[in-house]
């Protein structure tokens, strides 16, 4: 049970990111779209190249740092986890929610059925997680962060 609110845990910490992010209007987050609609959020004086850099890195920490760091705390600092497999479940657990939660709700739902996300001047470059882009975080989704939680699991079982 606990597992459960702390895959919770950091699906707030990414919807508090994306709240704040987009505050002042999507442009904020254009970060997230695809290289076209930055241009175009570009060319139209919504943003600059420098405030989404400054963006990317301010984003990627704020997504990062709880994700590598955060949640091996919860399971092992927290939960009091001391072996490989039941850090690797844990883990694995926590990424998953996270990760289901970014995409069933703020990719599928939140960006693809409402206006928050939509950028004035670039409907016409809808969807803006196209096929490929939805793919790719996919893979990400059930590949690379499963693989995160082994290789973590297999670290700390190191170290610990």
């Amino acid at each position: 049970m606990i597992v459960i609110l702390e895959g919770l845990v950091m699906s707030f910490i990414l919807l508090l990111v994306c709240v704040i992010g987009i505050r002042n209007g999507a442009a904020g987050l254009v970060t997230f779209y695809e290289k076209d609609v930055q241009e175009r959020v570009v060319e139209l004086g919504l943003t600059t190249k420098e405030k989404i850099k400054r963006s990317t890195i301010l984003s990627g920490v704020a997504i990062f740092v709880p994700t590598l760091f955060l949640v091996p705390y919860m399971v092992y600092g927290i939960n009091g986890v001391s072996t490989f497999k039941d850090g690797f479940i844990q883990m694995f657990a926590i990424y998953m929610i996270m990760n289901l939660f970014d995409r069933l709700f703020i990719d599928w739902f939140w960006v693809g059925h409402t206006k928050a996300w939509e950028i004035e001047g670039t409907e016409d470059l809808k969807p803006y997680i196209p096929k490929r882009t939805l793919i790719r975080k996919w893979v990400s989704t059930l590949i690379v962060f499963p693989l995160l939680a082994l290789g973590i699991a297999y670290l700390m079982t190191i170290f610990i």
